[in-house]
């Protein structure tokens, strides 16, 4: 029997979290599976990345195509013209891409044009706001996709609506939380509360790094100046994103930032740290993706700082809440946790685990 040659796409943060699990599920099958972890370069700051593929235990990629970062053409255009050449020389038999990065629409678009099929994870998820970036790669990778690979029901209904075909859409769940699984334990290991001197529900946990929150200082300024109020209140621990942090040194905000005693900035932490501080924390303030899904998981509030989500399942069913970006806003909907008005929610359909597995099972019977 022909083993397939698969291509696995790595290239920003969060891609490693997704191609974890499914990398060590298609090495069960080395007789079937021929596997190479590619690699594009596209997180500008490798610390970061190195953080992931060590507490992720990912092995060093097969190729890596240094790409680096800027502008959306240039980084796309550099990932396009490198891997092509990756393409040509090795003739997969699949690519797989995930999530919704310039890396993820960039490979696919490549592979299609050789006449290579394209799984894409985290299929059909839609924020219906086609002036996030995210939003056309995300439209982009589904409408040239081989295998839609969607994580909730809403993934399968935005595709039908779209008009893919049935037969092209399979409804697997969240890969995310097959890495929350396998390494909780270990996250709960982590001595971060202790190194930061914190203490379970002692804090709130802030990711901030979306452009339209930090790239005008009108807005930067409006989330500070919530955060102003907020750490009177209770303690806000803040792992900032190279972005942010070089944000707030272009609009000369350093200053206010420093008067915040609560605030506690940190430099990005380790994947097992960060879920620790997920899993203990009293709530989140995010404008990421991920972490809106990691928190549904580990059942913590989460205030995302966006207009609209891409992922929608995490308000119905979880304990997500979107927030308008207005100071008054953001500081009423903490005070309402603090107060003790806590939505609930439960954990949706196949966030169990086991995603990895029912991907594999698609491709072992083709």
């Amino acid at each position: 029997m022909k083993k397939q040659k698969i291509h696995l796409i790595v290239g920003a943060r969060p891609n490693f979290m997704k191609m974890a699990p499914l990398y060590k599920e298609f090495t069960k099958y080395p007789e079937e599976f021929e596997l190479k972890l590619i690699h594009t370069g596209q997180h500008y700051d490798e610390r970061m990345s190195k953080f992931f593929f060590d507490d992720l235990q990912m092995p060093v990629p097969d190729e890596y195509l240094e790409v680096g970062s800027g502008s959306h053409g240039q980084q796309t255009a550099r990932i396009m013209e490198r891997y092509e050449e990756v393409l040509l020389k090795d003739k997969p038999d699949l690519v797989i891409v995930a999530g919704d990065v310039n890396s993820t629409s960039a490979c696919a678009i490549d592979a299609v044009k050789l006449h290579i099929p394209v799984a894409h994870l985290e299929a059909g998820l839609r924020s219906f706001a086609r002036t996030m970036p995210e939003e056309i790669n995300r439209i982009l990778t589904d409408a040239i996709s081989d295998y839609l690979l969607t994580p909730s029901p809403d993934g399968d209904e935005n595709l039908l609506q779209e008009g893919v075909p049935k037969e092209k859409i399979f409804f697997v769940g969240n890969i995310m939380i097959d890495s929350l699984v396998q390494y909780r334990e270990k996250a709960r290991q982590s001595k971060i509360l202790e190194e930061l001197k914190i203490e379970n529900q002692d804090y709130a946990l802030i990711t901030l790094h979306r452009p339209s929150n930090v790239d005008s200082e009108k807005g930067l300024l409006i989330i500070l100046n919530a955060f102003a109020e907020i750490s009177q209140k209770i303690k806000l621990v803040f792992p900032i994103h190279p972005r942010t942090r070089k944000q707030i040194a272009v609009f000369g905000l350093e200053e206010k930032v420093k008067n915040m005693p609560n605030l506690i900035l940190t430099e990005p932490v380790g994947y097992y740290d960060f879920l620790k501080l997920q899993m203990e924390a009293k709530f989140i303030l995010t404008d990421s993706g991920g972490i809106q899904e990691e928190s549904t998981y580990f059942g913590i509030p989460c205030l995302t700082l966006r207009p609209q989500t891409e992922r929608p399942i995490t308000i119905w069913e979880g304990t997500n809440k979107l927030v308008k970006l207005e100071t008054d806003d953001i500081i009423k909907e903490a005070k309402n946790i603090l107060d003790g008005n806590i939505k609930k929610g439960k954990i949706p359909k196949y966030w169990d685990g086991k995603t990895a597995e029912r991907v594999v099972k698609i491709f072992r019977i083709k």
